[in-house]
């Protein structure tokens, strides 16, 4: 079999193609089916396994912190959960099984690091450049309409402490987990304490010699939610025709209510301090007294994202156990040398420090119309943003699924996701139906939107002071609030319902003119013809 280098590559077409293969892309092309009956869509994925988040994070403790119902696609309600919060296990077995329903997995190229995308002009259509990780082959696929599906939670953190080279025991991100390190008599090194880091630490320190949590910053952790779903009412949600569908109504009703909290203004303020002392308490009752300082917050609920316990306070009593805030000067061969001088020792350092939610796309290329790259882009704007979360000008028939400005403090992120490729399908709608072949959000709309949304969230508890992943500097810039929502998620929904047409623009591609003016000419068959074929399906021509 030949080998396909740059210099000979293999080429391929799809109408639709997705960077990912997580819960977004998964439902982006279940979605096409059962709209459009469209199956023609290409996945693409630097993983081994299709998943995104659910197969890239695989740490002891690790689950969801979103109830299950509402934790799930909507067209795919699952009566099977066995836990209010599923484990990352049934969370990927879902994916998986509406995966192979909708037949998606055949269209999926898993350990394919897909490393430049352009705008072609005269093609009305992205180029991509994929390199598969195993074999070097490089793919050049060409597609009408191109979607992320990356996400915001792609790139891990790095600790930013001199010194990480020289330890000599295993050292890893919690969402690179090293299933081959054994942690039984272990002394162990935790960097973090929020969502991932308070899942992580009652999960392993049994097995631990000693663990060691190293804290930067202080978090609500609220009472337990999650619990084993009875038999009775997995029975009920899958015999009696409707009571799923209830069930997420009400839980989405009931996480919208919290929303409440997150605004500004009197109400708002009185929900957070009567919700703080309710949590204040549990934290203050459950967790050893010695650690009190070092945990409870001095910012307000909801400024960074609520932790619901699972364990972790309880788990702090354990003996041989310390959580300390102190600064790490240096990472030494075999442990840690502290500001004060003392030396951890360290058979194992794990890092639950989070990710780059300020920084999209730092391994792929995406380079729009006149040459433009996505960063120059954002650096125009300040930051990271999209039109409606997902659009950017000069950037044709291009969505972000999962994109700047859809996280939540208080609901389920696959809302806003599913919204999105709503909202996307919608404005490509006369695409589909060959009235046009390019759909550009306008550059003064972006500008508008973005100034609208930054301007609300102002106003809301995310910027009331505390440094959380939703704000965020970088390279020295203010600190921008590339994360968060600043109204509902029934605020979201309706937006994506109802498009606003005037801030957008179609067009279409030279090559699509050129073909139906050929429908003009003497042979106008053949023009019809053409114009067919380059709406559904053209080889792109090497170059």
């Amino acid at each position: 079999m030949a080998s396909h280098t740059e210099e000979d590559p293999v080429f391929s077409y799809s109408q639709f193609a997705c960077i990912g293969t997580g819960f977004s892309a998964i439902g982006l092309g279940a979605t096409l089916q059962r709209w459009y009956g469209i199956t023609d869509i290409r996945f693409f994925d630097k993983q081994s396994q299709l998943g995104g988040t659910w197969h890239v994070n695989q740490y002891p403790g690790c689950a969801c912190d979103v109830p299950s119902a509402l934790y799930s696609l909507s067209f795919e309600c699952n009566p099977n959960w066995t836990r209010v919060l599923p484990t990352y296990t049934e969370l990927w077995e879902y994916l998986n099984r509406v995966a192979r329903k909708y037949d998606l997995v055949e269209k999926m190229t898993f350990d394919a690091a897909v490393e430049r995308c352009v705008w072609i002009e005269e093609k009305g259509r992205w180029r991509m450049w994929i390199r598969q990780k195993n074999t070097g082959q490089v793919i050049v696929h060409e597609c009408q309409f191109l979607y992320s599906g990356v996400g915001l939670f792609d790139q891990p953190r790095e600790l930013g402490i001199p010194g990480a080279e020289s330890f000599e025991g295993p050292m890893f991100h919690s969402a690179r987990w090293r299933h081959d390190v054994d942690l039984t008599g272990k002394k162990v090194v935790v960097f973090g304490n929020g969502c991932t880091g308070a899942q992580i630490v009652p999960a392993i320190v049994d097995k631990t010699a000693s663990l060691t949590q190293v804290v930067r910053s202080k978090h609500w952790v609220y009472p337990a939610i999650d619990e084993k779903v009875p038999f009775w009412l997995m029975f009920t949600l899958a015999n009696v025709p409707g009571t799923m569908q209830i069930q997420r109504f009400l839980t989405f009703v009931n996480a919208e209510l919290e929303y409440i909290g997150f605004r500004d203004g009197k109400i708002a303020k009185a929900w957070r301090k009567k919700r703080q002392r309710q949590v204040e308490a549990y934290m203050r009752a459950t967790a050893p007294e010695r650690y009190h300082d070092l945990l409870i917050p001095d910012f307000e609920v909801g400024c960074k994202r609520r932790i619901f316990d699972s364990g972790y306070l309880e788990s702090l009593h354990n003996e041989h156990l310390r959580l300390t805030d102190e600064p790490v000067e240096e990472i030494l061969s075999n442990g840690l040398r502290m500001k004060s001088g003392e030396i951890v020792e360290a058979d194992v350092i794990v890092m639950a420090n989070g990710f780059k939610t300020n920084q999209l796309f730092l391994d792929c290329e995406i380079v729009g119309r006149g040459g433009e790259t996505i960063h120059e882009h954002w650096k125009s704007f300040g930051g990271v943003e999209a039109y409606n979360c997902e659009s950017l000008s000069g950037f044709p028939n291009f969505f972000l699924l999962g994109g700047p400005n859809t996280a939540t403090g208080h609901t389920s992120f696959l809302i806003a996701s599913e919204n999105a490729i709503n909202y996307s399908l919608r404005i490509i709608e006369p695409l589909l139906k060959g009235k046009g072949s390019v759909a550009e959000v306008k550059r003064e709309a972006e500008e508008k939107y973005v100034q609208w949304v930054h301007g609300a969230l102002q106003d809301t508890v995310f910027s009331t002071g505390c440094t959380s992943w939703y704000n965020r500097a970088v390279d020295g810039r203010k600190p921008w609030n590339a994360a968060a929502y600043p109204w509902s998620q029934a605020h979201y929904w309706y937006s994506c319902l109802f498009p606003s047409w005037k801030d957008w623009r179609f067009s279409v591609s030279f090559c699509v003119c050129f073909a139906l003016l050929l429908t003009l000419s003497p042979c106008p068959s053949y023009g019809r013809r053409l114009v067919e074929r380059l709406h559904r399906r053209m080889l792109p021509v090497e170059h």
